[in-house]
């Protein structure tokens, strides 16, 4: 889960290019509004993912509560990070975690900041972060705030729902039936097992 390297993942100035939660939230509103999504990729299936990844998002940011216990390792936290998020509207993965990140760090008191950067604008970057040689995402990657350097990462997804992905391409499964049980693992689970994780990572970093 971690890795430590001294050379910085990124400039002050392309961390600064990143999007705010508000500014994603507000980008994926106005290309939905003209019929498009984010990425280079445009389609009507894209497109209707959007819509129902809006619907999952605003649905979570009403609904997430951070676990106590994962408050309380924030507050213990003894420096600051940044949280980097590679991510893209269309992706349902991203819907479901994208805002239980977004709720972590703002349980933090200004210890973690969220950066968001689109993965089809940033190949360079998202080819670092390849999991089993593919660009899922969502991606997070937490960086030292004063050396930009690379103290960990995480996703795309947490380890049970991987495990279902990786069983549902084994057998060949449909995009259909791919996002029809994923989506509802996500519903069961109710971020238990996106936030334990998540426990996990920032206790490390204490």
């Amino acid at each position: 889960m971690s890795t430590h390297t001294l050379a910085p993942v990124l400039t002050p100035e392309r961390l600064a290019t990143a999007y705010t939660y508000g500014n994603y939230r507000r980008l994926i509103d106005k290309l939905q509004a003209e019929g498009k999504t984010t990425g280079t990729q445009q389609s009507e299936m894209l497109t209707h993912y959007t819509h129902l990844n809006v619907q999952r998002m605003q649905r979570l940011d009403k609904t997430t509560q951070v676990l106590p216990e994962l408050q309380t390792a924030l507050q213990h936290l003894q420096h600051a990070y940044h949280w980097l998020i590679l991510t893209e509207g269309w992706c349902g993965d991203a819907a479901q975690i994208v805002p239980v990140l977004e709720a972590i760090a703002q349980t933090s008191n200004g210890r973690i900041s969220t950066h968001y950067l689109l993965r089809d604008e940033t190949p360079d970057l998202m080819d670092r972060y390849l999991t089993n040689g593919g660009r899922s995402i969502p991606k997070l990657i937490v960086l030292n705030a004063d050396t930009l350097t690379e103290v960990a990462q995480w996703g795309p997804r947490p380890a049970e729902a991987q495990q279902l992905f990786q069983d549902m391409k084994a057998r060949g499964a449909s995009h259909e039936e791919f996002a029809e049980e994923l989506h509802g693992w996500y519903a069961r689970n109710k971020t238990q097992s996106t936030q334990q994780e998540l426990l996990q990572l920032v206790s490390k970093l204490v």
